[in-house]
């Protein structure tokens, strides 16, 4: 992992000098008053009031000296900016442990903005599906995961919904007794079947992690193989109670489900609104 991030330096930093020509060249025929940069290193301007957007202070890898150096040059682009905001909640109940919340923090201001997601809890007065398995992430590795779950799902005993994680067609794969697979659903489609679902079975992705917290969803959580961040994530969810983690290598839905259904799930009570009170503040400071 510090290799594949060390080979990516030399195109991190053309992708930068990228951003940094594109915003030079936007600013010569545009009057900005702010510039909100999601996770994009080359976007700030030293005469513009620039916020830097991510939940990696700091960046998972297999050994700490490795950490530290990642985290000084994580920093040092960081520190170029104005602002800094997290997506995450304040405190040790919080969603991304010590990636968000590591022992030293960037020396710009920064504000936590609680947890983001588009989805919204409903109301279900009885769940349409036992399990819904939405698969996503790299090939080959969301192909491998989706032959081992259907080898399952053809002797599930309960009703079950298989979305693939591929964009771009809608269109209903399958549906034949109790199992329905569709390669994608839209977001208000996805709020939907979550909320009607008694397990989700997920990678565990950042946005994927704060949605099912937000709809106080049982969760079984699948790391991407050799995605650090997702596996630390899926460990510390665990710890608190809010998922429970599995391993693709020996994954079993079967046996996911036996364990989730005696796992003691303490799922939080995200309201998720503390980024409207930040943003207020900001569009207050920056209109002085």
């Amino acid at each position: 992992m510090t290799l594949k991030i060390a080979l990516q330096i030399p195109k991190i930093l053309r992708n930068i000098n990228r951003e940094k020509k594109w915003l030079n060249n936007f600013l010569k025929n545009n009057n900005v008053h702010a510039i909100i940069s999601d996770n994009r290193y080359g976007l700030f301007h030293h005469k513009i009031t620039s916020v830097f957007i991510t939940h990696q202070l700091l960046i998972k890898a297999p050994f700490s000296f490795a950490e530290k150096i990642i985290q000084k040059i994580n920093y040092w682009f960081i520190n170029k900016f104005s602002l800094c905001w997290v997506p995450d909640e304040v405190g040790t109940l919080n969603l991304a442990g010590v990636l968000s919340h590591p022992s030293r923090l960037p020396k710009i201001k920064l504000d936590y903005l609680g947890g983001i997601s588009r989805l919204e809890r409903q109301a279900v007065t009885e769940n349409k599906y036992d399990v819904l398995i939405i698969l996503s992430g790299p090939e080959p590795q969301r192909t491998i995961l989706e032959k081992k779950v259907l080898v399952e799902l053809t002797h599930f005993k309960g009703k079950a919904m298989l979305v693939r994680g591929l964009p771009g067609n809608n269109e209903l794969v399958s549906s034949q007794n109790d199992l329905v697979i569709k390669n994608h659903l839209p977001a208000k489609e996805l709020e939907k079947v979550i909320n009607e679902s008694e397990f989700i079975v997920s990678r565990s992705g950042y946005t994927t992690v704060m949605d099912i917290c937000k709809l106080q969803k049982k969760s079984i959580l699948i790391p991407t193989p050799g995605q650090t961040e997702q596996e630390y994530l899926a460990i510390h969810l665990q710890k608190q109670g809010w998922c429970l983690a599995a391993y693709q290598p020996k994954f079993s839905l079967s046996e996911s489900l036996h364990k989730a259904e005696n796992f003691k799930y303490q799922l939080p009570d995200l309201k998720m609104e503390t980024y409207k009170e930040v943003l207020t503040n900001f569009i207050n400071s920056i209109r002085r």
